[in-house]
């Protein structure tokens, strides 16, 4: 399935979930203060902007956000949040889309670089964040650490989530380096909703070759948004990569 049939109408408004799961202040918070400092004081830019479940409470902080995003339906979302005057979004593909003027920070959460399928264009977004960038500007990428370790020879899917009403499967093409992700939920009756969407997960070492590419260094790598130690047994990261001035 391509992107854009991906995050529909029925996508966009599954994902709003207000004061819950992304949406916790507790998972918010650090989001947007880590941002509101990474940008110091300049404009930030996001790929994949979605509902503006960041670029809203960011920009009401005080920080001028723009947007690229490749779904109308989320775009619509967000415009019953915040006009174009107070987040402008540029519709299209965040490897290619360009959006007008510069900025000091670039960003991209929530695993979102995965939704690029192939190597070439997650490349191709690395290159794009750059070239919105001043000199010295942060390209901040929030992603999910491959969960091989879980995968045992012959078994191709891994439960990665599991509670009441909701169960969530991965499985997994480790010569692509594709994973399809598995959304099901349920009540009490006997039937199940399910939702599906491709990925290809990147390791860590792989996304810094990609930032060299672009001209990037790594600047900075935690487990999560508070600054947590990056470590072996960590489940995600928030990478900061920057230009040379």
């Amino acid at each position: 399935m391509k992107q854009e049939e991906i995050w529909d109408a029925e996508a966009a408004r599954r994902y709003d979930t207000p004061g819950v799961g992304m949406f916790a202040p507790d998972v918010l918070g650090p989001t947007v203060d880590r941002l509101a400092e990474l940008a110091g004081g300049g404009r930030a830019l996001e790929f994949a902007v979605g509902t503006g479940r960041v670029a809203v409470p960011l920009a009401a902080r005080g920080v001028p956000v723009t947007g690229i995003e490749l779904s109308r339906p989320m775009v619509g979302r967000l415009r019953a949040k915040a006009d174009e005057a107070t987040i402008p979004v540029v519709v299209g593909d965040m490897a290619t889309a360009v959006a007008p003027g510069e900025y000091t920070l670039v960003y991209l959460v929530y695993n979102t670089i995965s939704n690029l399928l192939t190597q070439a264009e997650q490349v191709a977004c690395f290159r794009n964040a750059a070239r919105h960038l001043v000199p010295g500007g942060r390209f901040v990428i929030e992603l999910w650490v491959p969960e091989l370790r879980r995968l045992p020879p012959g078994q191709h899917a891994t439960v990665w989530h599991c509670e009441p009403g909701y169960i969530g499967l991965d499985t997994y093409d480790v010569l692509r380096q594709h994973v399809v992700s598995h959304h099901f939920r349920f009540d009490e009756s006997r039937r199940a909703r399910l939702s599906r969407s491709p990925h290809r997960y990147v390791w860590p070492a792989e996304l810094d070759l990609m930032a060299q590419l672009a001209g990037f260094e790594l600047e900075s790598r935690h487990a999560d948004w508070t600054g947590a130690e990056f470590t072996a047994d960590s489940r995600s990261h928030v990478s900061v990569y920057r230009l040379p001035r």
